[in-house]
């Protein structure tokens, strides 16, 4: 049967004619078959003749195209059937067409639409029937079309009122799955975004220690040998710094989890800012913090945040401004702790710390991704100034 019913389907004419030659067939069969025996039919049953033949041809030869022209083949089988009613006025099945018909412009019409050419078809039907014969309002054949017309339009709204349901299904479902591979390709940008700022974060500061050290090795090995095994000794402990900390970082990175999930672990914060501000310090920068407020645990994003902004920013100074004065200033609030890291700008090329590479931007994502503001440039008088702010309560969203 769903070999049969695929076949029809992709053939719709062959469907359709089949459909045409049985209703066909019952109109004309029912027309000749006598009445059981001891009931006598009234209107009385009258031969079939050439005319009622043809008539029976036009109108179910129409449904043929009942699916192209919806409402032209509806027009004809009501035509045709109200032209049979008043010319030979004998009990027929030919109400089978305008009923099909009817089905046919229901299914594919609005409701409104559908009832209101149903109601017009049993109007003719009835008027034709009552008309041409001496019939009353309610007798059998004139209730039997109007019955037959009325149920074809409501099978065919209910089908309708199936097929747009499904339909409303299937496009919320495609919406769904559209939404949902949307929400995927967000994600993977998002953690694309935090790998990326994290191994910047983790090898940028030690990289840039180690550069510096090198030069001032390379600078006193001929005329200061201490000097350039302590310089060397650094490049040592910030290269196994750099390696412990990418380790810790890849192997966040691999576990299983959110995001969230991975900023609980333990990760680096402000109770680690004197360690900092050593590293810098041995590298030859000249260095001073100052805490204001009370100091207290911080969420641990907002610590990272925090920690990762200052050692950025200390970075770009070691980097861009090395012979510069750099400042860190951090102010715990009720709601919110403040981190600003600022330089006087001086160095041997009279450059300043504000750096051309991703070193700005990765601040400034530390400072959305917790809901915090970030300000970034040169000071009045020369120098580089990096302020944020950012709040230790997440806002409901």
């Amino acid at each position: 049967m769903t070999w049969l019913r695929r076949e029809l389907l992709s053939r719709p004419y062959v469907a359709e004619t089949i459909l045409a030659g049985c209703v066909y067939a019952i109109t004309l069969l029912a027309r000749g078959a006598p009445p059981p025996p001891g009931v006598e039919w009234h209107p009385p049953i009258q031969p079939l003749t050439a005319d009622d033949i043809a008539l029976a041809s036009v109108v179910c030869g129409a449904l043929i195209f009942r699916r192209r022209w919806p409402r032209a083949v509806l027009a004809v089988t009501v035509t045709g059937f109200a032209a049979y009613a008043m010319t030979d006025g004998g009990r027929s099945l030919l109400s089978l067409g305008p009923a099909v018909a009817v089905y046919t412009v229901a299914s594919r019409c609005p409701r409104r639409h559908a009832w209101t050419y149903g109601g017009l078809a049993a109007l003719v039907v009835t008027m034709a029937t009552v008309v041409s014969g001496e019939s009353a309002w309610l007798a059998p054949e004139v209730v039997a079309p109007i019955a037959s017309i009325g149920m074809a339009t409501a099978v065919g709204d209910a089908l309708r009122s199936r097929r747009a349901y499904v339909a409303a299904v299937e496009e919320r479902a495609r919406r769904a799955e559209e939404t949902r591979e949307e929400e995927a390709e967000r994600r993977v940008m998002e953690e694309r975004l935090h790998i990326a700022r994290e191994l910047h974060d983790v090898l940028a500061h030690h990289i840039a220690l180690i550069n510096v050290q090198a030069q001032v090795a390379a600078y006193m090995l001929a005329t200061e040998p201490e000097q350039a095994r302590t310089a060397l000794g650094h490049v040592r402990e910030a290269g196994k710094e750099a390696l412990e900390e990418l380790r810790t970082t890849v192997g966040l990175l691999r576990s299983p989890g959110s995001r969230d999930d991975l900023l609980t672990e333990p990760a680096p914060g402000l109770d680690r800012l004197p360690e900092l501000a050593d590293s810098f310090t041995a590298a030859g920068l000249r260095l001073g913090w100052l805490v204001h407020g009370d100091p207290r645990p911080l969420p641990a994003p907002v610590d990272l945040a925090a920690f990762r902004i200052v050692q950025e920013a200390l970075t770009n100074v070691s980097k861009h401004a090395p012979r510069a004065t750099a400042t860190v200033r951090i102010g715990y609030a009720a709601d919110k702790v403040i981190v600003d890291v600022a330089d006087d700008g001086r160095s041997d090329a009279g450059g300043t710390s504000s750096g051309t590479g991703h070193g700005l931007i990765g601040m400034r994502e530390r400072a959305l991704s917790v809901d915090g503001t970030f300000l970034a440039g040169p000071v009045d008088g020369g120098g580089f100034r990096v302020h944020a702010v950012l709040p230790t309560t997440r806002k409901n969203t």
